[in-house]
């Protein structure tokens, strides 16, 4: 095992994986996320700390050498490509994260030791119970639209599907496998079942603007939601390429194929 795999990085990593239900990609590296530029003008990735792609998350544990001066870490004496010392860079490197990661309509989650259960010096007890409320909080959407999204956008990776930028950006989530195309709209727990999900249908009405036989349509809705969903009949739906698709309470996706 390598120094790595047992830090209080690593550890926090495992215990998100465990909450978002879907394993993260450590140190993972965008190609937008750059370095300042090095010998030969060559700017390096940037890596950030976990990614989870179906809830298009990126985690930073920032430990204690983030937030103050920390001599070891820093090294004042030497100076980087950036040409201020480690401790500075890595101030600026941060930012460049906090800016970019959003940008590029993904979320961003900074963690550090004082959120969970640590020491003075800023290292984890590593008791996870209390760490695993926490991070439920921490990682937690703001809506259950998000909660459904997520969930479905897992459910796609599971099934080969690959997520991509939506041909319209006010649609909730469009993915390719090989020459089949999704396009969905996402809907969470509302007092409103019967208006929001026609409100779905209508969006996705909306978004038909090619006739491929190869596109087909995705209603997303929570449990609550289906028999409202399923209220425009099937011979309707099968016309319009329209399936609805239920996530459970527990992020289970069911298909219910028109």
């Amino acid at each position: 095992m390598s120094r790595r795999d047992d830090s209080d990085e690593a550890y926090v990593v495992g215990l998100c994986s465990q909450v978002l239900g879907e394993a993260a990609l450590p140190q993972h590296k965008f190609d937008w996320l750059l370095g300042d530029p090095g010998d030969g003008g060559r700017r390096a990735k940037l890596p950030v700390d976990a990614y989870w792609p179906g809830h298009r998350l990126v985690v930073e544990y920032r430990e204690l050498q983030h937030d103050r001066p920390t001599p070891h870490f820093d090294k004042p004496e030497k100076m980087t490509i950036s040409g201020v010392h480690r401790g500075v860079q890595r101030a600026l490197y941060d930012a460049r994260r906090d800016a970019e990661i959003p940008a590029h309509g993904l979320r961003l989650v900074v963690i550090r030791p004082a959120d969970l259960d640590g020491n003075n010096s800023g290292r984890l007890r590593r008791n996870q119970e209390a760490d695993l409320t926490v991070l439920r909080k921490l990682l937690a959407r703001k809506s259950d639209e998000d909660r459904v999204t997520d969930a479905f956008r897992v459910w796609l990776l599971a099934h080969a599907w690959t997520p991509v930028p939506p041909t319209d950006r006010w649609t909730d989530i469009e993915a390719v496998r090989g020459s089949e195309r999704l396009v969905g709209e996402a809907k969470g727990r509302t007092i409103e079942q019967g208006t929001d999900t026609d409100i779905g249908y209508g969006q996705l009405l909306r978004r038909m603007t090619r006739a491929e036989p190869s596109i087909r349509y995705a209603l997303i809705v929570p449990s609550s939601s289906v028999k409202a969903a399923e209220r425009v009949p099937v011979h309707v739906r099968e016309l319009l390429r329209i399936d609805v698709y239920e996530v459970t309470d527990d992020n289970q996706v069911r298909r219910h194929s028109a």
